[in-house]
């Protein structure tokens, strides 16, 4: 016997049909599912971006649904009022979906469980965005972990249930009108920066998978060493696809830990990285102001400097230092940044600059098509000393140093930073006058600037003085 009524499948961000909980348990039994993105007010008050790279992933979504006899049904508007009408539209009696742990999510999900549950509706959330849901991992007290290495080694162990396989997926009888994805026009913000970023992301469950198979097969063994290193591509760039849930984080640490259990030596690395954006999330799940206040709030009392012109300049990628530089002009043309390259930019931020840390954080949501809203903000944190775990307050990279270590033949300063070294400019650096808008008035033979915003000798002198009136030392 299969039930006739239809079950709804509200994708967020969870753009797959392979281990996904919430598409199986709605697929069960035979009853005709309904897949549904609904463009929310939560949902389009992401950066420019992430929402040009969400209406990417939704296109390849619907491909594949497509593929299968299915659709994606679109529709805009708060999630209660939009999910009921079409509950309403198509007698479906059941809807499902992925948790989330960030506080705007949090509390939309919850008037939406509640409301549609008085309204008759059976609603079920479930697991898939993370590893180990934040209620799992716990102190010996009970507590939250505050510090990543004692979390990593109370999840380093765990075993993970095996990924789900794509379910049979059944069509209602009808299906419901549907949003025309090009008229959300979700791309708008990004003007004529999209043509250039669009050559450097890798979009949807296929692609997510190949791009895990070729780091698997080419770069896994050098990961622990190579991994900071800016100038070389040795990492997996699965952040895109997990921002957007294209592939599942159990299916990276089943593959993780094959590598590890065949010995591979950078297994244990990309397994303890895949943790970290774990403990993120578990730390905003518990503490959900992680992205708007100092967790350390002593920080409060720091003397912050409110945006400048000397943000702005950090902005434009016009610091004067060539791998400040380097970097924020590879967002711009890429979509993403280097980890250590992160980093580093963040600290010159708010250690050299001594701008709020939360600046910085609001231009890297503007412009990262990984943004992650968890990992990001304990990022931001970390490097500006007032977070969790938190980099030292005497940690104030040195970006000439930094660049030596780790990019020491200039060759990512030489890709994204026209002008820097001999030869002719990387098509990347000149592709960044072609992203960037037009009222920045920047072309490929605008000079350098001058000199640098700060010295670097200068700017750490006076971001410790700061910390030490902080501390009262």
């Amino acid at each position: 016997m299969t039930d006739t009524a239809p079950a709804l499948l509200w994708f967020r961000r969870d753009l797959r049909l392979a281990d996904h909980a919430a598409l199986t348990a709605a697929a069960a039994g035979g009853r005709p599912v309904i897949p549904v993105f609904v463009l929310d007010p939560e949902t389009e008050a992401i950066g420019a971006a992430a929402l040009w790279r969400l209406g990417l992933g939704l296109e390849e979504l619907a491909r594949s649904l497509g593929a299968r006899g299915m659709r994606l049904v679109l529709r805009r508007g708060p999630a209660r009022a939009a999910l009921s009408r079409l509950a309403a539209d198509t007698g479906a009696r059941a809807l499902h979906w992925t948790r989330l742990y960030d506080p705007a999510s949090v509390a939309r999900d919850t008037q939406v469980k509640a409301e549609l549950r008085r309204e008759g509706m059976e609603t079920v959330s479930h697991p898939g965005h993370v590893l180990f849901e934040p209620w799992t991992v716990a102190t010996g007290s009970g507590g939250p972990f505050r510090v990543f290495t004692p979390f990593w080694k109370s999840v380093r162990g765990r075993g993970q249930d095996p990924a789900l396989p794509v379910p049979e997926l059944r069509a209602p009888a009808r299906w419901p009108a549907s949003d025309r994805l090009e008229d959300w026009e979700l791309g708008a913000a990004m003007n004529r920066g999209a043509a250039v970023v669009a050559a450097h992301v890798a979009v949807g469950e296929q692609a997510a998978r190949d791009r895990l198979s070729a780091f698997l097969r080419g770069s896994l063994d050098g990961y622990a060493a190579d991994r900071d290193r800016m100038d070389r591509a040795a990492t997996s760039r699965l952040s895109e696809n997990l921002t957007y849930g294209e592939i599942s984080p159990r299916s990276i640490w089943h593959a993780g830990t094959r590598a590890l259990e065949e010995g591979r030596p950078g297994a244990e690395a990309f397994l303890r990285e895949l943790a970290w954006r774990d403990f993120a999330w578990h730390l905003m799940h518990h503490v959900p102001d992680l992205a708007t206040a100092n967790w350390r709030r002593e920080w409060d009392a720091f003397p912050w400097r409110g945006d400048s012109a000397e943000a702005e300049a950090w902005r434009r990628g016009r610091t004067g230092e060539p791998v400040v530089d380097a970097a924020m002009r590879e967002m711009f043309v890429t979509g993403t940044m280097h980890n250590r390259a992160r980093m580093i930019v963040a600290s010159y931020l708010t250690k050299h600059l001594l701008t709020d840390w939360r600046i910085g954080l609001a231009w890297f949501a503007e412009c990262l098509t990984d943004w992650d809203p968890a990992s990001n903000a304990l990022g931001w944190q970390w490097t500006a000393g007032s977070g969790p775990d938190a980099a030292p307050y005497f940690r104030v990279y040195n970006p000439a140093l930094q660049a030596e270590k780790f990019d020491p033949k200039g060759h990512y300063r030489h890709r994204f930073l026209a002008g820097y070294g001999p030869g002719r400019p990387h098509g990347d650096a000149l592709s960044y006058f072609d992203a960037v808008p037009r009222s920045w008035g920047l072309v490929a033979d605008t000079p350098p600037p001058e000199q640098p915003l700060i010295g670097l000798k200068e700017g750490r002198a006076r971001a410790l003085e700061a910390y030490a009136a902080l501390r009262g030392t």
